[in-house]
């Protein structure tokens, strides 16, 4: 039975939805979220539906599975606030611009980290980069189902002492803690269908974004995924380059770097909403 590890921090009216990526937990959001909550937000940082379980429960679930869970978990939180923001790591970022597009007037702005519509960093093996794009074509032929790309060391983490500890828990199949090590090739299939569908919706991103990648992603080059969002999307967008992070920068050694510039641009964003909405109309 897969474990919920959905998290809930009471705040504040002015509410953040957090989105863990592919294979991962709300745990690599935890210290985001502290941080957030620190300052008064109320903070939501859920789990995608067959995530903390094993790769069949992961396999048996759509990226349609996993936006529903968004959804409804934007519900959950909306009934507690008055404004919502929204963040995603990886993937997650993904989910969260899909939830920003179809809520322009729900979604007040988007935390756009490490945005990943496709496996292109510099760890990323030829071979996994060249043949990407045939995963969708394996799953309708049921080609190679039950293989996972295994990852490698340095699992998008700089800093050597948080490496070791997540690499522990993961490959010690602790996928509730630091998720799966393994990504499974269906799973990866229908990541690759979501980021075709969240290419074409950019445009209808009219809510302000601050999107943060390193420049040194070991997963996800920042100029074919970050640059892609700032390129596409229509509303405002705040874009800062990370220099000592790798992939997972919400527990890498610039989290707290990542954690102020969130808040800033929230904080920033709730109070010109808060602003005018006490305007009055002479």
């Amino acid at each position: 039975m897969i474990q919920d590890s959905s998290y809930l921090l009471p705040g504040n009216h002015n509410g953040v939805l957090l989105i863990h990526g592919l294979t991962g937990t709300p745990n690599e959001m935890r210290i985001l979220a502290k941080g957030l909550n620190a300052v008064g937000f109320t903070v939501y940082s859920m789990q995608l539906a067959g995530h903390c379980g094993n790769e069949e429960d992961l396999c048996q679930t759509t990226w349609q599975d996993w936006y529903q869970t968004v959804q409804d978990s934007a519900d959950f939180l909306a009934q507690k606030v008055d404004n919502l923001f929204v963040a995603g790591l990886s993937m997650g970022s993904l989910l969260a611009l899909k939830l920003a597009a179809d809520r322009p007037t729900q979604i007040k702005g988007v935390g756009v980290l490490a945005a990943t519509f496709k496996y292109d960093g510099w760890s990323i093996p030829y071979w996994v980069k060249k043949l990407y794009f045939l995963l969708v074509l394996f799953k309708k032929l049921g080609l190679f189902q039950k293989k996972s790309f295994i990852e490698k060391p340095p699992y998008g983490l700089k800093d050597e002492r948080i490496r070791a500890t997540v690499s522990e828990s993961m490959l010690s199949g602790d996928s509730a803690s630091a998720g799966l090590a393994g990504n499974p090739l269906p799973a990866l299939a229908e990541m690759q269908l979501l980021a075709k569908q969240v290419k074409k919706q950019l445009p209808q991103v009219i809510c302000p974004c601050l999107i943060m990648h390193s420049g040194h992603d070991d997963i996800a080059d920042i100029k074919t995924n970050a640059r892609l969002v700032e390129k596409n999307v229509s509303g405002p967008t705040t874009f800062i380059t990370l220099d000592d992070s790798y992939h997972l920068i919400t527990i890498d050694r610039q989290r707290k770097e990542v954690i102020n510039e969130c808040i800033s641009f929230f904080e920033q964003i709730a109070s010109s909403s808060s602003s005018s909405s006490t305007t009055k109309i002479p």
